[in-house]
């Protein structure tokens, strides 16, 4: 018999100060049995980072994810269901970074452990015709400081200052720095 996902629920708080975005947000993320709680928080961290303005079906969401080829971890669409943003987490084949930078207008790839900075290196090169598409890095230890806050019901506090991450929980607090690739 199949093991099924693990619901988490997560009340989070946005103060995103580079980007004047405030907004509270209520969240529902299925945790897959092959996915591990700091990849789940890695998603959350990315939705917090990159959520914005937008209502309804123009919202950043979380899509069917690790179980399902065809969509990304996040995604935002437009109200004529075209892919506004895709959002990858890991180090994705070239394959299915050129399917995504066929179907959407942006693509942010999101890498969260060391491992990707070989990835980083070896793809870097054909990466770069990719014209849509920005790799975003978390640092492996802050991934794991944030897993230690995760609990299955969670209120969050996220502030995002100066290219810094402050995400506080019950269980504690950490800081990201998220780097843009390439980019200076």
């Amino acid at each position: 018999m199949a093991t099924k996902a693990t619901i988490y629920k997560a009340s989070v708080q946005v103060s995103d100060m580079d980007r004047n975005h405030y907004q509270s947000y209520e969240l529902t993320l299925a945790l897959h049995p092959s996915e591990t709680e700091e990849r789940m928080m890695v998603r959350l961290a990315a939705f917090a980072l990159l959520a914005d303005e937008k209502e309804g079906g123009e919202q950043l969401s979380f899509s069917k994810g690790i179980s399902t080829e065809d969509e990304p971890d996040l995604w935002q669409k437009s109200y004529s269901d075209e892919i506004l943003l895709w959002v990858e987490l890991g180090q994705p084949d070239e394959k299915r970074l050129r399917k995504a930078c066929g179907r959407a207008q942006q693509v942010i790839v999101v890498n969260y452990n060391d491992k990707s900075d070989i990835w980083w290196e070896q793809n870097k090169g054909k990466n770069s015709r990719f014209d849509n598409m920005r790799v975003l890095r978390f640092p492996e230890a802050q991934v794991e400081a944030l897993a230690k806050i995760c609990t299955r019901s969670m209120q969050l506090n996220v502030t995002i200052q100066d290219s810094e991450m402050w995400i506080s929980g019950e269980l504690g607090e950490c800081a990201m720095t998220p780097m843009w690739r390439g980019e200076q």
